[in-house]
């Protein structure tokens, strides 16, 4: 109760910070997805390159978050104190899941579809727009989800450099040893996440090739 009594008591604060964490996350999983798709699509058609850039994705996955963001701060136009840094950082992060879904998706479209596209002739293009891609949307759209939900965590480290969102709750908590401020920022986080996971899940069946044939 003491909780919900402190919401109530700084809507506008809540609101402000609820805000700066949706714009960190929307921004940073749009132009990751803007960059891994077609990484992924590229891979399909490379097969040699994906162990190296699905193993330098992977490399990154393992760096703590603080250590990312500690990284990223005296790189040029990339790094500095602010969301910019932040969402470089939620970026690099939401890479792996959307890169290595889109290529196993596409990968594990049967070729028996695929070998039949091309005896009708359709070209390289056609066959990945028409076929591969409608097939594979389910897998690349899960990649999406586990991405979105990654990026709402993360997201709440980013108030250590000055990014805002609910993360300046929890680290004004900790520095206060207040449980409640800490609440305030995890609990509100944990609703985003379950909620974004809860929209992408109806995306990825709706999506999904059983999804298409039933619409």
């Amino acid at each position: 109760m003491n909780l919900l009594n402190y919401i109530l008591s700084h809507p506008g604060e809540v609101l402000q910070l609820t805000g700066e964490h949706l714009y960190l996350v929307l921004v940073s999983t749009i132009v990751a997805a803007a960059l891994g798709v077609p990484a992924g699509i590229f891979l399909t058609r490379r097969p040699k390159w994906s162990r190296w850039v699905l193993g330098a994705a992977n490399v990154v996955q393992t760096i703590p978050s603080l250590a990312l963001f500690g990284f990223l701060i005296p790189l040029p136009f990339f790094g500095g104190i602010g969301e910019r840094t932040a969402i470089v950082a939620l970026i690099l992060y939401a890479l792996l899941p959307i890169i290595l879904n889109t290529h196993t998706g596409i990968v594990g479209v049967d070729p028996a579809i695929r070998e039949a596209g091309r005896g009708m002739g359709m070209t390289d293009w056609q066959l990945l727009t028409q076929v591969e891609l409608p097939l594979a949307m389910g897998v690349i759209m899960a990649g999406l989800r586990v991405a979105t939900v990654i990026s709402v965590g993360v997201a709440t480290i980013a108030a250590a450099i000055g990014a805002g969102g609910l993360g300046t709750y929890i680290f004004r908590g900790v520095s206060m040893v207040d449980n409640q401020l800490i609440l305030a920022g995890a609990i509100p986080a944990a609703i985003l996440a379950l909620l974004a996971d809860f929209l992408l899940g109806l995306a990825e069946r709706w999506l999904s090739p059983k999804g298409l044939r039933t619409r």
